[in-house]
């Protein structure tokens, strides 16, 4: 079994190895993030892998390959790991029993969800935040990168609102029939759609690709420049992909030989400094309210509209009635 020095993991990129094996062969303590998507055991049609395990040997292997993270990262180490429905409950407690420490248990909504014909349907994933030491640990709260603007700052423009924004929500929610009128860049919900085939940072070879922006938000909220990123599961090789733009070392895990090929032609692709791709901030829904600072654009023409005698105007949540001789622009006033 092969060994890896922790300062060569950058010119490995991804390595066709199990992710066991793998983190086994790295020092005790060399990792500084790592992120793992792994098979949810549904049924997914992988080119080399059989997501159809029993329950107890899925929990069972899961086990082992978290224990390996646990032995790989440093004592200041952080794990994210993002799951299904299924074994969510399951692997958040089997993590816990290892060592690790829950920060956040965050609800990713996506759009493009898989449709369920006997059931509600798919469109939402787990994404567990551990970290080792519940007092020792990166969380990058005050780079700028990282923070949202705040409902007071978009919406209200309250004085008392901080000028370095806030904090993300441990929801990333988007309801894409509000996208056209009540949705902005940059403010503060988490939003990334699950990565279509119609999407153009699709890589085209993997069916369970991550967005770019989920993870650049995790990467720069996790972790420095030059520190260790690993991914168990490379897959698409997406995390390694981010982890490079944002300027840290990086490796992945991978069984299927074609992904290999693949995800390495993609990491040929990219330079260090390159913007994640997708959606440049998430987005988030304000108050539908006159009371805010934010104003909808200007109605149809009253030739359009009809007559603007009588007709009622949202205040609120209140309709009111027009006075005769009133104009809205007076009103609006």
């Amino acid at each position: 079994m092969s060994r890896f020095r922790s300062g060569e993991a950058s010119s490995q990129g991804v390595i066709h190895q199990d992710c066991i094996e793998g983190l086994h062969s790295l020092p005790a303590g060399s990792i500084d993030l790592v992120f793992a998507d792994p098979p949810f055991n549904i049924g997914f049609e992988y080119d080399t892998y059989d997501d159809r395990q029993t329950r107890d040997d899925y929990l069972a292997w899961c086990r082992r390959w978290i224990e390996a993270v646990y032995r790989g990262l440093k004592p200041s180490g952080t794990f994210w790991l993002a799951i299904g429905d299924e074994h969510a409950a399951e692997l958040k407690i089997e993590s816990q029993k290892l060592g690790f420490h829950c920060r956040s248990w965050v609800i990713w909504y996506y759009t493009f969800g898989v449709n369920c014909t006997h059931k509600f349907s798919r469109s939402h994933a787990h994404l567990f935040y551990f970290v080792k030491d519940p007092a020792n640990f990166t969380f990058r709260e005050e780079d700028p990168q990282n923070r949202v603007p705040s409902a007071r700052q978009l919406v209200y423009a309250d004085r008392r609102a901080n000028p370095r924004g806030r904090l993300p929500d441990d929801t990333w929610i988007l309801r894409p029939q509000d996208l056209s009128d009540c949705f902005t860049p940059g403010e503060d919900t988490w939003y990334f759609p699950r990565v279509a085939g119609t999407f153009k940072e699709r890589a085209g070879f993997h069916g369970c690709q991550m967005p770019e922006q989920l993870l650049a938000r995790v990467i720069r909220s996790c972790s420095h420049e030059g520190e260790l990123v690993v991914d168990p599961f490379s897959g698409s090789a997406t995390t390694l992909v981010v982890a490079k733009k944002l300027n840290r070392r990086f490796l992945g895990f991978e069984i299927s030989e074609d992904y290999v090929h693949r995800g390495r032609e993609r990491l040929q692709k990219v330079q260090s400094g390159d913007p994640p791709r997708g959606a440049a901030d998430p987005l988030t829904s304000c108050p539908a309210t006159v009371n805010g600072k934010r104003h909808s654009p200007k109605r149809a023409s009253s030739k359009r509209r009809g007559s603007k005698r009588n007709s009622p105007e949202r205040r609120g949540k209140r309709l009111i009635e027009l006075p005769d001789g009133v104009s809205e622009s007076a009103a609006d006033g």
